[in-house]
């Protein structure tokens, strides 16, 4: 396979990742109420919640400038994730990651974009301890 076709694979397999992510927020946006619990096991709710900030909620408490810095942060790891895979055609375990991520990544863009905040709805916790939606 030329360096070409297995650049382009990897770019459609982000892009499946970017449309079935934003698939599952579709459908965590138009079936659950924001901040309600919908257990599913024991240890996992559907719960939607829009984060503002970046992971575990990290400057989420911001006045809002973060939504345009997390999102220019996202477009610049998108940019570095494509360079990345671009010169790594050769680790197919490393590029088939990097495309995942950047299927995430560019859907939390979109997100930042769309609704000024990334939508989360995966709720697994233990006890009273919650892995972060």
């Amino acid at each position: 396979m030329t360096a070409k076709l297995s650049f382009l694979r990897y770019l459609a397999i982000s892009t499946i990742t970017l449309l079935l992510d934003q698939l599952s927020k579709w459908s965590a946006l138009s079936n659950l109420q924001l901040g309600v619990p919908e257990e599913v096991l024991p240890f996992l709710n559907w719960l939607l919640l829009f984060n503002p900030g970046a992971a575990f909620s990290f400057l989420a408490q911001g006045s809002g400038w973060q939504r345009w810095f997390f999102t220019v942060i996202g477009l610049l790891a998108s940019i570095y994730i494509i360079w990345l895979l671009r010169k790594s055609l050769d680790d197919k375990v490393l590029c088939w990651a990097l495309s995942l991520i950047l299927g995430g990544a560019l859907g939390n863009v979109l997100d930042r974009i769309m609704y000024g905040a990334v939508v989360d709805f995966i709720d697994l916790h233990y006890a009273n301890w919650h892995w972060p939606a």
